[in-house]
Order: structure tokens, then C-alpha cells, then sequence
């Protein structure tokens, strides 16, 4: 039949995944640094991606293509949650957190410690410029549970993993006295950090959140899931969105976002 159905140009597509988690079907995904369309009849043809490309890559055509079907939709979204389609990584599989959690804590270098706020605050002299303001351990979303002490009313730094690179004074300026949970948008399974997210929320009700992002467009991933998060389990938790340079400065800063297009 001819209908309405998504085209992307491969020679414009930068494979930064927007267009990826704005896709509700899960008609695109990222295959080979590219985004793809994996099958025709997943995709509406509505073309709530278009806004999301930054390269003006996506287009809606009229051509002969299979119908769209809902049901194979909602079966295709089922399996992309299943572990085994998550990540060929172990630690990205998708578990009851509450199950998962001695599982990673078998791991040595995951145990949950809290170093306290007198320790987080001066650290200890050893000669070096700036003593460490982490007041706990891990600080891989992946690896943190919900149920963590340390995520209890704090005031929360959800962080992609690039911006501690960039910014020159992270620490000084927004790691002490804050609890950070790091991951990457584009490397990582994002589906999953957004459904972690609600739950960190709903199970320890933190004091405040702010978002740290690069500029680059497929950062925007991260801060988009935990706005989403929050909407879902914590609507009235104070946010910030704070979009770093790749020059390590501070581009913009988003006071309270009320939806994910103003991140």
C-alpha cells in the first residue's frame, strides 16, 4: 500500500540517537553509527522525529510500503526490554533492582560506601592541588540501587560521564555535598536509566536534581529521561539543566524545565 513512512538520509544522520528515544514505536535504532529504520511496519508514518534531528537528516515520504502494525509494535517493544537485547554487556541487562542489588555487591569494587560529609568536605592532606569532594561510592547509574542510603533526601547530580572531563572545577563547583549518579546517553541503554531513574525517585524522594549535559546533541538523551523520570515519580522535585561546553564552560542553564524539549 502507499502511505506516509520516515526516511533518513545516511549521509546527513551524525548517529547522535535523537531521533532514536523520541521514536515511541522503536522503528529506529542505531545501527553501525547510523540511524536505521529497522522495520517498515513499525512506523506510523506521524514523524514525531523530525523535530528531534539536528542534521535535518529525517523526512516523511508518500511510497509503497508494508501497512503499520500496532501489534507487532507492542511485541517489538517487549523484546528490545528483554536483558538479551539490551547490551551484550552483563552489567546492562535489565533486573529487579532489589535482586540485583547482592548480585553487584559480589563485586568488591561496587560495594555501596558513604565516606561522610566531614570526609567529602576536606578529604585528607596529601599533597596534591584540591582534595576529592566524592561522598560515596559507586557513581554508575547502572550500578547504584534505589535503595542506596546515601540517595535518601539528597540533593542529586545525575551526570553525563563527559562533563567531568570538560569542566575544569566539577568538583569544586557541583560535586560537594551532592550524591552523583553518571552515565552516558549515547553508549548506554537510555530506556533503561529512565525506568531506574523513576524508581531512584519514587524509592528515596531526593531533595533536588540537577542534570548535567554536554552540548553535543545526543547528551540531550540523558537529561530528557531524567525529566521524564521525575514527571513520572517526583513532579515537584526541584530541576535544574545545566548544558556544559566541550570547552568546558557553562553554555546554559535551564531553571525548573517543565518538559523534555526545553533540555
Amino acid at each position: 500500500m502507499k502511505r506516509k513512512i520516515v526516511n533518513i538520509d545516511q549521509e546527513k544522520c551524525n548517529g547522535c540517537g535523537q531521533c532514536v528515544t523520541a521514536c515511541a514505536e522503536g522503528a529506529i535504532e542505531l545501527v553501525g553509527g547510523k540511524a536505521r529504520l529497522v522495520s517498515e511496519t513499525y512506523c506510523d508514518g506521524l514523524g514525531a522525529c523530525l523535530g528531534e534531528c539536528p542534521q535535518d537528516a529525517i523526512t516523511v515520504e508518500e511510497r509503497d510500503a508494508p501497512e503499520f502494525d500496532e501489534k507487532a509494535v507492542k511485541e517489538h517493544l517487549v523484546t528490545r526490554r528483554r536483558p538479551e537485547h539490551r547490551h551484550e554487556c552483563p552489567g546492562s541487562a535489565a533486573r529487579s533492582f532489589a535482586q540485583a542489588a547482592p548480585a553487584r555487591q559480589a563485586c568488591p569494587g561496587s560495594a555501596l560506601r558513604a565516606f561522610g560529609a566531614k570526609a567529602a568536605a576536606t578529604g585528607e592532606e596529601s599533597g596534591e592541588a584540591a582534595a576529592s569532594l566524592l561522598g560515596h561510592w559507586p557513581v554508575q547509574l547502572m550500578l547504584v540501587p534505589p535503595t542506596a542510603p546515601f540517595l535518601k533526601g539528597a540533593d542529586l547530580l545525575v551526570c553525563a560521564d563527559c562533563v567531568a572531563f570538560a569542566l575544569p572545577d566539577f568538583h569544586r563547583r557541583y560535586l560537594g555535598g551532592r550524591v552523583v549518579l553518571v552515565g552516558c546517553p549515547k553508549l548506554d541503554d537510555i530506556e533503561f536509566y529512565r525506568e531506574k531513574l523513576a524508581e531512584i525517585f519514587a524509592e528515596a524522594r531526593p531533595a533536588s536534581l540537577t542534570i548535567l549535559r554536554m552540548e553535543v546533541p545526543c547528551c540531550a538523551a540523558l537529561a530528557n529521561a531524567a525529566v521524564e523520570a521525575r514527571d513520572k515519580a517526583l513532579p515537584k522535585l526541584p530541576t535544574e539543566v545545566h548544558i556544559i561546553g566541550i570547552r568546558g564552560s557553562i553554555v546554559r542553564k535551564v531553571l525548573d524545565p517543565a518538559d523534555k524539549a526545553s533540555v
